[in-house]
């Protein structure tokens, strides 16, 4: 049986956006979409004995990586970034922080990990299937673990909500495909770990979202 996964949440930054530190019993982490003040969980990791090795970026909008640089600088050794390369032009125009007047804005090391449809990563003895999800950004992706019954979204879908399809690269009738193939075909005890607000489920979502009730 595999160990059980510990996942701390942090909400940061000017979106109030959700960062997951995710540790093993091996001593290993992950950051997942490190939102804002990465020497906070740069701290949280290492009160836990944890040593970070990579960040998994879900899609490239500032408020998803503002803790990149603090984790990068805070951290004893370089963090590997992944991100999938049709969010990479994203990026590298700072997420868009400028469009939301975030004018001072460091984003950290250039993602070298492409998080590519299908690809698996590892965290010690857990495995992250990255599922690729456009319809917020052209690169949004979701990891799921299935194992643990869980999938970080991002902003695929929230409790009671969607992702805004609204904003350059957006695509709503790809966003509720991406949810309808990616989330809805799952049990409805998976854990939903979204990018904003609270942790729900794909049953909770399946039964009540009012955007999927179409779907």
């Amino acid at each position: 049986m595999t160990p059980s996964l510990e996942i701390v949440r942090f909400t940061q930054g000017p979106a109030q956006t959700n960062a997951y530190l995710m540790g093993e019993a091996g001593g290993t982490a992950v950051v997942v979409d490190p939102a804002w003040d990465g020497e906070q969980i740069v701290e949280a990791a290492q009160d836990r004995g944890w040593r970070i090795t990579n960040i998994w970026l879900t899609h490239g909008h500032f408020d998803h990586f503002g803790g990149a640089a603090g984790i990068d600088a805070a951290n004893p050794n370089r963090v590997p970034v992944g991100l999938h390369p049709d969010d990479q032009p994203l990026w590298r125009i700072n997420g868009g922080a400028g469009f939301f007047g975030v004018t001072e804005f460091d984003p950290g090391p250039e993602p070298e990990i492409p998080l590519l449809h299908g690809m698996v990563l590892h965290l010690g003895p857990h495995t992250f299937e990255v599922r690729h999800t456009p319809g917020h950004t052209p690169g949004h992706v979701v990891l799921l673990n299935r194992d643990q019954g869980l999938m970080l979204c991002g902003d695929l879908i929230f409790q009671g909500s969607v992702g805004r399809f609204d904003l350059p690269g957006g695509d709503g009738d790809v966003l509720l495909q991406s949810i309808k193939r990616e989330v809805l075909s799952l049990s409805d005890d998976v854990r939903l770990l979204p990018g904003h607000g609270p942790e729900t489920s794909v049953g909770r979502e399946r039964r009540d979202n009012p955007f999927l009730q179409s779907s």
